[in-house]
């Protein structure tokens, strides 16, 4: 294991950006699901606790990969009693 991903990740650097494309719009509409890039240190249990707490929501499971630009994207499925596309939109703000 890298230095890098065994260390401690500040909470405040958990979330670099929500994704914003057609795809991830989609991803919303249609499964429940919130795209998310975060640093590569971060692993699925923080990303799911930061977007428990952030945003008062039930996080179902996290699926993650490494994109192109070294970063990791995480997609975030929610519990059906909440709407990705709300959490996108306050996000947004």
């Amino acid at each position: 294991m890298s230095n890098e991903e065994s260390r401690v990740v500040d909470e405040n650097k958990t979330v670099i950006s929500f994704v914003t494309t057609e795809k991830a719009y989609l991803l919303a509409e249609k499964y429940n699901y919130i795209v998310i890039k975060t640093y590569r240190g971060v692993n699925k249990k923080q990303i799911k606790e930061f977007i428990e707490k952030s945003y008062n929501v039930k996080v179902v499971k996290v699926n993650t990969l490494i994109d192109r630009d070294g970063y990791k994207k995480a997609y975030v499925k929610l519990a059906p009693e909440y709407r990705a596309l709300d959490i996108m939109e306050r996000a947004s703000r």
